[in-house]
């Protein structure tokens, strides 16, 4: 009972203390989160609990079900050619660096598919430090969507490998996959046709104003569980169920305009900082003293920066150097889907404990450097601006 409680007061003073902190050092909530789960896990204040691990997964579960209602499928249907072109080039640039810097470093074959990472997620927090109509974070968002549709794809896949391996059941559960994704290309365009002739079945399964009932959040929770369950059943990667699912919300009904922000309200303000506060607990303070770990997850940072860097050079003509530059950081900032595999890959024994912590570490370093240039190049660029004027 005392194991319980001591995590339950935790976690209550994490959650209710990280903004305050993140508006202190003027960074990501989510950062000060997994620092805090650290020093408190180091501390003893946290120690291994069956519920609080449960929970934990819950709320990354729901973190993958909120990234994917950033995804609206139509907008993506609306990317002109000639930038779709751009936008694929970029990706494959990433995995085709990413491969080379594997086999230059000699990591272990899964890092192939960690480097090129995306996440859209810490992407949206620079709409609060930048004006909307702002070409490359626009340009970062659409790309970032694209992106991490591919890295959805690329940790379900690999995550089948590292469950099953080499073999039979790896082909079946591919198989599962191609087929669950012909599923879902039905039941979307089924869905689009249905809304097509009765629109007015969009308002009544979701109001455009909340009832008293919650209809919207009903609703939303339903397709949440029932895609997990789906994924459970054919032996897939959930995270990916939970995100196809949130892609339901902003394709289907973008007439609710607030429904997103409900939805990131509830998991922002409790299941996922639990998760985050997981994860740091997992990375003791004192692994930071292993021979070579902070070089590694350095390299690894760099590494995944320079990637993009380079592969930005698919918008050669379109976004200027620096406005390449801004948007690269703003791609090396996977926190949420490198921990993700990472922590998937470490479960199956594919990486060490080592590089486990490395890319922990990394995905802190990645938060930190890209907030940091990206504010620190703008400003630059802005003071030139007026110089000029």
């Amino acid at each position: 009972m005392g194991n319980e409680v001591s995590i339950i007061i935790t976690l209550s003073m994490i959650i209710f203390i990280s903004p305050y902190l993140s508006r202190i050092f003027r960074l990501p909530t989510t950062p000060i989160e997994i620092v805090l789960g650290s020093l408190v896990g180091s501390l003893g204040f946290i120690t291994y609990n069956h519920f609080f691990e449960l929970i934990a997964e819950v709320g990354f579960f729901y973190l993958m079900f909120l990234a994917g209602t950033e995804v609206n499928l139509k907008e993506l249907q609306n990317i002109p050619a000639k930038m779709m072109k751009r936008n694929i080039t970029y990706i494959v640039l990433l995995y085709l660096f990413s491969f080379i810097f594997v086999k230059i470093f000699d990591f272990s074959a899964i890092v192939t598919v960690i480097l090129p990472l995306i996440s859209v997620g810490l992407i949206l927090t620079l709409y609060k430090e930048f004006d909307k109509d702002t070409k490359w974070l626009n340009l970062s968002m659409s790309t970032g969507i694209m992106g991490e549709l591919v890295s959805i794809i690329a940790v379900t896949v690999a995550g089948s490998i590292l469950v099953h391996g080499v073999g039979g059941e790896l082909y079946l559960s591919i198989t599962y996959l191609i087929l669950f994704l012909l599923a879902i290309a039905i039941l979307f365009k089924g869905f689009r046709l249905l809304f097509w002739w009765f629109p007015e079945l969009k308002t009544y399964l979701i109001p455009i104003y909340s009832d008293k009932d919650e209809k919207d959040i009903r609703l939303s929770m339903a397709l949440f569980f029932l895609m997990i369950a789906v994924m459970l059943m054919l032996d897939l990667e959930v995270a990916f169920g939970a995100f196809v699912a949130g892609m339901f919300i902003p394709t289907f009904f973008a007439h609710h305009k607030e429904l997103p922000h409900k939805l990131s309200s509830f998991g922002f303000g409790f299941l996922i900082p639990i998760f985050f506060v997981y994860i740091g607990s997992t990375f003791p303070l004192s692994s930071l003293f292993m021979d070579g770990l902070i070089k590694t997850a350095l390299l690894i940072t760099f590494s995944m920066i320079i990637i993009r860097v380079v592969a930005s050079l698919a918008f050669l003509g379109y976004l200027d150097t620096r406005e390449r530059i801004l948007f690269s950081f703003s791609h090396s900032m996977p926190l949420t889907l490198l921990i993700a595999i990472v922590t998937l890959a470490y479960q199956n024994s594919s990486i060490t404990q080592f590089y486990y912590f490395a890319f922990i570490l990394a995905s802190l370093f990645e938060v930190i450097i890209s907030i940091v240039s990206i504010k620190v190049i703008s400003r630059y660029g802005c003071m030139n601006l007026v110089k000029r004027k």
